[in-house]
């Protein structure tokens, strides 16, 4: 084990021995000798079956078989979720013919950051997380359940189901993925055609035809932003099925998987003779495994907040100096748009998370020793699904890459660092990824420019306002507590055309910029943010910041202490509309982002780090 890896491991399951300890007591407590569903009495029973067809009903009188509950992110206007509408039935059958019986035991909502960009409504975004938790808990509340299937794909949903799994840690899950669609316009060209009509170039028909040759068809976007991370991440926790993430939707080989999947988690449960409870799995050494494999492979910033939250749901303390630390030791193996020209099919045809397992173990970048759903060990997630006679089978993955432009092994990277870091000084603390951006661009000082909404510096670009001009753009009022930390990507473009014009730009914000962060370097998720009287609140036009992305800093040229906050996050009538009205109580109680930007105190909070998680009203 590499020392670092060794280190930052220990120094987590010290932080958190206490509320992992409290967190295992009560999921073992929870643990069912039988059927959960044993325990309810007749009428509560009766209600839980009424809609059963006859077979369905005798087998949930009985005590024999384990109920499965399926909790989908089902919508047809999704692309990635779209293939689930068929997956119930199918895992209802797989699952019976695994010896057990399944319900689909509830919804949770699924929205598209990609949809919203740019709208009010990205202003619910990250709060769907937490909403998505809430919407899986009561789903499995009905202790009618001896294990679960969870199917998600994208952004918050699959954090926010995980999230909501674990306060049910006693049950055996299994997340079941959807795979990407098929490769269409390459993310260069879409990128290149974007930033064309950022400049007036080509009209919005281009534009337009150009994003609809991308986003093509049913299945998971193939860049790899933080739907694509996610479903790297859930093999790394081995809470897939091997090989499982990147099969094309629509596929026999899909389709098999998806039927091994329900048969697999009827053997998980306590009826079925492999027990392995979903908290089990997730313990300090599989958020480490998870951590070193999102830095590897250059995956999305959102993961920055979505493992810690992932991570204390479980009893586990992360916190971004573990992150960073790692980032230093972890070599980039991967280059997937943005991080390069490639997308997540061409990663999958080079040796995908197989061969990037492989190579993490033979580093010592990775704990080996670690609970999955199809095992202990995290080498089964070096092998690939095959199909033979119509049922799926593992065998090796690559051992070599095939693609040595889009993936390397861990004593040939593309680079000796995840690149991602932690940022701190004057402003307080964020993160830059630095993956897709040059080593000439990850330094820049200059003025600040201070916008309190994005589409002001939308506007100033427009106008011309930043032509020939070096700036720091402080986009500020865009944190948790504001307006729920909105992705920014419509600024990436705009700023994309001033540094190919030779113009020294940067970003900082107390927003986000997600798995989509190009090349320009962007210093975002920065805490305290401004709503909550954070530096950031107290910055004026023309001091000057410095972004050092090597030195690990961001500091500003101005004594910030003496004066008073300007501008602010909106209130009152200027949340009317877009829902956002409703969700009121998110932006009083939301924590920090380097606490997980969750509205849910951390297990245990009052134990991890002397502190609480929250709880603070926007100024």
């Amino acid at each position: 084990m590499h020392p670092t890896v060794r280190a930052v491991t220990d120094r987590i399951v010290e932080r958190s021995a206490t509320s992992r300890a409290a967190y295992l007591r009560r999921i073992r407590a929870a643990a069912d000798r039988g059927p959960a569903r044993s325990r309810l009495a007749c009428a509560n029973l009766a209600h839980g079956f009424a809609a059963s067809d006859e077979p369905g009903k005798q087998a949930l009188r009985g005590r024999t078989k384990p109920n499965v509950a399926i909790v989908t992110s089902y919508n047809d206007m999704l692309s990635a979720h779209q293939p689930f509408e068929t997956y119930p039935r199918q895992l209802k059958r797989a699952v019976i013919g695994g010896g057990g019986i399944a319900q689909v035991a509830g919804g949770v909502p699924a929205m598209c950051d990609g949809i919203t960009q740019g709208r009010d409504g990205m202003q619910l975004s990250l709060y769907s997380r937490d909403v998505i938790a809430m919407s899986t808990a009561i789903a499995l509340s009905h202790d009618m359940f001896d294990g679960a299937l969870m199917l998600g794909v994208c952004d918050k949903i699959v954090p926010g189901l995980l999230i909501g799994a674990l306060s049910f840690g006693h049950l055996p899950t299994i997340f079941v993925p959807a795979g990407p669609m098929p490769s269409g316009l390459p993310n260069g060209e879409k990128a290149r055609v974007r930033q064309l009509h950022a400049e007036g170039k080509v009209g919005r028909e281009d534009l337009l035809a150009a994003e609809a040759a991308s986003y093509h068809s049913a299945g998971t976007c193939t860049f790899y932003g933080t739907a694509n991370s996610n479903q790297l991440l859930m093999e790394v926790l081995g809470l897939h099925l091997p090989g499982s993430a990147f099969v094309n939707p629509g596929t026999p080989l899909r389709e098999a998987l998806t039927e091994a999947a329900g048969r697999r988690v009827t053997e998980l449960t306590s009826l079925g003779g492999d027990p392995t409870p979903v908290g089990e799995v997730v313990d300090e050494r599989a958020v480490v495994n998870a951590c070193v494999a999102l830095l590897a492979s250059g995956g999305s910033t959102n993961h920055t907040m979505h493992l810690v939250a992932i991570a204390r749901a479980a009893g586990v303390h992360l916190t971004w100096q573990d992150l960073s630390d790692l980032s230093a030791v972890v070599p980039s193996l991967a280059r997937v748009y943005p991080n390069g020209s490639a997308d997540i099919n061409h990663f999958h045809a080079a040796g995908g998370v197989a061969f990037l397992v492989h190579t993490l173990l033979r580093a010592g970048l990775v704990h080996d020793d670690v609970l999955t759903v199809a095992g202990r060990g995290l080498w089964r997630y070096t092998t690939e699904p095959r199909l033979a006679g119509g049922e799926v089978t593992w065998e090796e993955g690559a051992k070599t890459s095939l693609d040595l432009d889009v993936l390397r092994p861990a004593d040939a990277p593309f680079a000796p660092d995840g690149g991602l870091k932690v940022l701190t000084g004057g402003l307080g603390t964020s993160v830059v990824k630095t993956s897709a951006v040059r080593p000439e661009h990850r330094t820049v000082a200059a003025p600040a420019i201070v916008f309190d909404d994005q589409a002001d510096f939308l506007a100033a670009f427009a106008a011309g306002e930043l032509d020939g001009r070096d700036f720091v753009a402080v986009i500020r009022y865009q944190g948790p507590a504001a307006n729920g930390m909105p992705e920014l990507h419509k600024l990436t473009p705009a700023l994309g055309v001033l540094q190919d014009r030779g113009q020294r730009v940067a970003v900082v914000t107390d927003g986000r910029m997600s798995g989509a962060s190009g090349k320009v370097p962007a210093a975002i998720h920065l805490t305290p943010e401004a709503a909550v009287g954070g530096p950031l609140s107290r910055v004026r036009d023309g001091d000057r910041i410095t972004l050092d992305a090597g030195s690990g800093t961001l500091e500003i040229d101005a004594d910030l202490a003496s004066r008073e906050p300007t501008g602010g996050a909106l209130q009152g009538e200027g949340w009317s509309g877009t829902g956002r009205e409703l969700f009121a109580a998110f932006r009083a109680t939301v924590g920090p982002a380097d606490a997980g930007a969750s509205v849910f105190p951390a297990y245990g909070a009052s134990d991890l780090d002397g502190r609480e998680v929250r709880l603070v009203q926007p100024v």
